[in-house]
């Protein structure tokens, strides 16, 4: 399923990083997204015409901690398994090292850092109709990808991300469960659709997850400290309606141009309406 179909999706993310340069041609040349606008201080890139990652340069930022609370990973969906064999095939030939690759069964996943930490998925998902659900939820599990038959369903070299990939989900590090639920299926109404072993992640309109959570590496992390390098900001695309109902449930007023909230580790959160 398109995530478009969903009355609220993935926006775009934004990472503080140390080295706007270098960070902004990771993107560009490994994970294939257009360079949109760059002023010496932020580039926007994206596929499409659509801000897909913002990176903030400040070269004072503290690196990224992986125990905090923050970024788990931002997750580039791909329209096609032959997509991401030839992304398998480009990473191959310019020596970019994955660090995981699964078979989620509602999709296939590959894992990789950017130069500064921040992860990274590249998947595609398989058709909805495929996805295993349980009275509990959709069961999503981690199998091993067989990566030798994936770049085999590559028609064509890479030449980009294609201008309808975009951000299909973003996963968050948090310090804790607990909080996650009242926050993302209270405040922002998304669905609880599975729980695994340390994480939560939560969907709309029927998707399989738009946002995960995990203490995998963040347990008892307290709020997200200023001054370190990595996620800014998630921003969330959500539909008039629905961006209404989120801002009376949060008591404030929402504006044309959208309205901030943060999550309980601190994490801002943006959310715009969809035009």
């Amino acid at each position: 399923m398109p995530t478009s179909d969903a009355p609220l999706q993935i926006g775009h993310v934004a990472l503080t990083v140390r080295d706007l340069t270098a960070q902004t041609e990771f993107y560009r040349r490994g994970i294939g997204l257009d360079l949109l606008s760059s002023d010496g201080s932020v580039a926007r890139l994206g596929a499409g015409g659509r801000l897909l990652v913002e990176l903030r340069g400040d070269p004072a930022a503290r690196p990224v901690d992986p125990a905090q609370a923050g970024l788990f990973h931002t997750a580039f969906l791909l329209p096609s398994r032959d997509h991401l064999g030839r992304w398998l095939r480009h990473a191959a030939e310019t020596g970019i090292r994955l660090s995981g690759a699964s078979d989620h069964r509602v999709s296939e996943a590959l894992y990789l850092d950017d130069p500064e930490g921040n992860g990274i998925e590249i998947y595609v998902d398989r058709p909805k109709s495929d996805w295993p659900v349980t009275p509990e939820g959709i069961a999503m599990t981690t199998e091993r990808l067989d990566l030798d038959r994936l770049a085999a369903a590559a028609t064509s070299p890479w030449a980009g991300m294609p201008e309808d990939g975009t951000v299909g989900h973003v996963h968050l590090q948090s310090g804790a469960l607990e909080g996650t639920e009242p926050f993302w299926a209270g405040m922002l109404g998304l669905t609880l659709t599975a729980r695994y072993r340390g994480a939560n992640f939560f969907g709309a309109g029927g998707y399989h997850h738009h946002i995960g959570t995990n203490v995998w590496n963040s347990r008892g992390a307290g709020p997200r400290p200023e001054g370190q390098a990595g996620l800014a900001l998630l921003a969330l695309s959500a539909d008039p309606g629905t961006a209404r109902d989120i801002a009376a449930r949060a008591g404030i007023a929402a504006g044309e141009g959208g309205f901030d909230l943060a999550d309980p580790w601190g994490i801002p959160v943006r959310l715009l309406p969809r035009q």
